[in-house]
């Protein structure tokens, strides 16, 4: 893998061990107000300042990345296992099930835009963890079901499929254990760039109110907190921190996605 991408993975590789030690990591209790240090700038008892209610920053961000990190995983994992089966299903077989999930299935889905379609579901389910987490692999399944389809309709045409169909194996066994392994690379570098699409989305739904409610630690929801003309001039750092971790975790992600394309990729890998 080429050095972005090894940056990439580190930087992922630090945001789960954060993830994972919260509790140990937060210098102060996530919810715990104090009206009487609000605002207060970067210091040695408050690493990333404090925000409006005088709460820890630093301690909400190391939080927020269990938010993230929960979220993009569920996303990419139930968005990539659905839109593989469909995609697969509709690869093999082709004919009217193909002309049903490709050509009519797939389009209505990418006939609006995924954010907006996921601000209307959020909007008519009400916000929440769960819910926002099932209005975003309602619409990232499609991306994952073309990108196995196109796969499919390749793989099913080699010599090795051919033969195992004429040695009698049936539909389950040539999709499943000849087709599907041969297909799966580029789903790989999918997910890693599913992840920090799932991220900026559950950042923007929390921004809008949509997302995780507040006073969860969602990056999201401490930048719409911070949003306002005079605590951008008081207190700038309570917008920068939960930003640069959104800005970072996308980066990495995207870092890891271009690596494995490269590395997936015989011939860019000898470019």
């Amino acid at each position: 893998m080429n050095r972005l991408g090894t940056i990439g993975i580190v930087i992922i590789f630090v945001f789960v061990l954060v993830a994972i030690f919260a509790p140990w990591i937060a210098t102060h209790d996530v919810g715990a107000t104090n009206l009487s240090v609000r605002y207060l700038g970067p210091s040695a008892g408050h690493w990333f300042g404090t925000d409006s209610t005088g709460r820890d920053i630093f301690s909400r961000v190391v939080f927020g990345a269990r938010i993230s990190l929960e979220v993009g995983i569920i996303v990419v994992t139930v968005s990539a296992f659905v839109g593989t089966l469909i995609g697969a299903v509709a690869g093999y077989y082709g004919g009217m099930i193909d002309r049903f999930l490709s050509g009519y299935l797939f389009n209505v889905f990418l006939a609006f835009p995924g954010l907006l379609l996921a601000i209307a579901l959020v909007a008519f389910l009400g916000a929440g963890l769960n819910k926002l987490i099932f209005a975003l692999c309602i619409i990232g399944w499609v991306g994952y079901a073309r990108l196995i389809r196109a796969q499919v309709l390749k793989v099913r045409e080699y010599d090795f499929v051919q033969a195992a169909r004429a040695l009698g194996a049936g539909d389950f066994r040539i999709l499943f254990v000849h087709i599907l392994p041969n297909a799966i690379q580029p789903l790989i570098v999918q997910a890693s760039l599913g992840m920090a699409g799932a991220v900026l989305s559950e950042a923007s739904l929390s921004f809008l109110g949509l997302g995780v409610p507040p006073p969860a630690p969602s990056w999201g929801v401490m930048i719409e907190e911070a949003r306002d003309l005079s605590t951008l001039q008081a207190a700038p750092h309570a917008l920068i921190f939960p930003g640069l971790a959104i800005a970072l975790t996308v980066l990495a992600f995207n870092f890891v996605g271009d690596g494995l394309r490269e590395y997936l990729d015989p011939r860019q890998r000898r470019r």
